[in-house]
């Protein structure tokens, strides 16, 4: 059995960061991983090998995410290493030292929005977002395609590149209104200026491993053929699996395997999962093995009869007319509707923001003291006909007074970047 792509692996599972002792992201979350790695050959292949990560720098966050209260009130050092070992895998694909790589690492990140009042589902920063930006930055990269498996709608990915045409973000995930973080409807498709960059497909609960692969043949795949990305990340949450202790799915091991051959990406960066030792081990040796090129078919988790795992009739027939519904707004952007509303020249949306794993004052990140806190937001576009338009964001919390934050787009018009200037000067 010989791989047929060389794939890095980058291991960190922060041993010195926990939400708490007994919470579902702590410290050995991902020590059965490395085991079962180890244990079952994976490195005497010469194709595979593993790398160290490298920490994340303050601009690489800057990049991504505007500072109130500041990155060093938000990210411990765990944080900045697990969205470097990120950037690592995507350094070791672009450089073409590897073809594919796999960064297994934590904490994670998908949770967390363009603005960082505090944590969000478990998320501070967000390491694919974060490895991205420094791709474009270090390599000029340009079309990206996201491919989000986790269980939970991936919002924070989503809020950061909701106005990016060049960034194509895709979830799968179990229906929001089932489970946190209560977002994900198929009908959000981007902003006024990325109208159908972002694709959501929810999930019914007890969706196994015959629904995930039907929406990624009929929905995933169809589009990433049209899109023609230059780089396809996975941001490769685990959580689906039948036995997680905090959702309702039932894909298996060689579900992920076969999901992760069908998308076909780059570059994997774990998210949830928290099956520890019943799940994890299998499904990262799973993974890891699709991505290789190695056969993947024999790795054997323990599991309950096949009846159980089932998709059902009624979830396959729903996916199909889901997938009907995505392709037809898709190739007709004028029935794609959108959360703002038109102010004179620029689109304007209000929302309100809820931080659910907010470090306390005086608490060590990670170290259990956690609250919960709001954020007040007004996004404003500029409707530009050269390019996807200025973004000002005014935005105010409980521990952050009233800031504005002035972004313009990656292919800013001369347009736009005069009145980015002048409004920096007002």
């Amino acid at each position: 059995m010989n791989e047929k792509n060389r794939l890095g692996l980058i291991f960190f599972p922060a041993f010195d960061w926990a939400i708490s002792s007994n919470h579902p992201e702590r410290e050995e979350r991902l020590l059965y991983t490395q085991d079962q790695l180890r244990e079952e050959g994976l490195f005497d292949f010469p194709g595979v090998a593993e790398y160290r990560p490298q920490t994340a720098e303050d601009e690489d966050v800057y990049r991504v995410h505007v500072r109130p209260p500041g990155v060093e009130r938000l990210a411990a050092f765990s944080h900045l290493v697990s969205a470097g070992g990120a950037i690592t895998a995507g350094r070791l694909v672009l450089s073409g030292e590897c073809r594919k790589s796999f960064a297994l690492v934590r904490p994670p990140g998908h949770h967390a929005p363009r603005v960082i009042h505090g944590g969000r589902g478990f998320c501070n920063i967000n390491n694919e977002a974060i490895m991205i930006e420094r791709l474009r930055h270090e390599y000029g990269v340009r079309r990206v395609a996201i491919i989000d498996t986790d269980c939970h709608h991936g919002d924070g990915t989503q809020d950061i590149y909701w106005h990016d045409p060049d960034t194509l973000f895709i979830s799968l995930h179990q229906d929001g209104r089932t489970l946190y973080p209560g977002t994900g409807s198929a009908t959000e498709m981007g902003g006024p200026s990325a109208l159908g960059t972002t694709i959501n497909i929810p999930l019914p609960p007890e969706t196994g491993d015959e629904g995930f692969l039907l929406a990624a043949q009929l929905i995933v795949r169809p589009i990433l053929n049209e899109w023609q990305p230059e780089l396809i990340v996975n941001s490769a949450g685990q959580d689906n699996h039948f036995s997680d202790p905090i959702t309702n799915m039932r894909i298996t091991a060689l579900g992920y395997a076969a999901l992760s051959a069908e998308i076909n990406p780059h570059i994997a960066v774990l998210e949830g999962g928290y099956s520890i030792k019943g799940a994890l081990p299998y499904l990262n040796l799973a993974i890891a093995m699709s991505m290789a090129g190695l056969d993947w078919t024999k790795v054997n988790e323990p599991q309950p009869p096949k009846a159980k795992l089932a998709t059902s009739p009624q979830t396959l027939t729903y996916i199909k007319r889901l997938a009907e519904k995505i392709h037809r707004r898709r190739h007709n952007p004028s029935t794609i509707s959108h959360d703002s509303i038109r102010e004179g020249h620029w689109w304007v949306r209000e929302r309100s923001i809820l931080y659910d794993t907010h470090t306390l004052e005086g608490e060590r990140i990670g170290g259990g003291g956690y609250g919960t806190l709001h954020e007040e937001q007004r996004e404003e576009l500029y409707d530009c006909p050269h390019c996807p338009g200025l973004l000002v964001i005014h935005t105010r919390s409980e521990v952050s007074s009233l800031s504005t934050h002035i972004l313009p787009p990656q292919r800013a018009c001369k347009k736009c970047q005069t009145l980015a200037e002048e409004l920096k000067k007002n």
